[in-house]
């Protein structure tokens, strides 16, 4: 388990849109992951 302050592990995902997408297109920013289900459902 990742603790406060360790980097992410490199991974990939296909975003809601069908491109993937991987950590290192935003190496030198900062990024927020937000995961819910795909089902009329509010953040």
């Amino acid at each position: 388990m990742l603790k406060t302050g360790d980097k992410a592990p490199e991974f990939r995902v296909k975003a809601d849109d069908g491109k993937d997408v991987a950590l290192a297109d935003f190496r030198g920013k900062r990024v927020i992951l937000f995961f819910f289900p795909k089902a009329n459902t509010s953040g």
